[in-house]
């Protein structure tokens, strides 16, 4: 019963997109979007303070850092 359910929602997700026109057009833009969002402004806003440490200055840095805004 409840695979024959999935496997309805496949198939009436897979013809929507089939029959899409300005549809991909749209879905194209959108994952675009999320591409820039999420890697090009993670490569140039959101730098690895934690690359190229050991675990145990891993650990001290988010240590001092949840300490210092606990006390802000």
């Amino acid at each position: 019963m409840i695979k024959k359910t999935i496997i309805r929602i496949f198939h009436f997700y897979r013809d929507g997109f089939r029959e899409m026109t300005i549809g991909r057009t749209l879905w194209a833009i959108i994952l675009i979007k999320l591409f820039v969002m999420f890697f090009i402004l993670k490569l140039f806003f959101f730098p690895s303070f934690l690359s190229g440490k050991s675990e145990e200055e891993k650990q001290d840095y988010v240590g001092v850092e949840l300490t210092d805004r606990m006390a802000e």
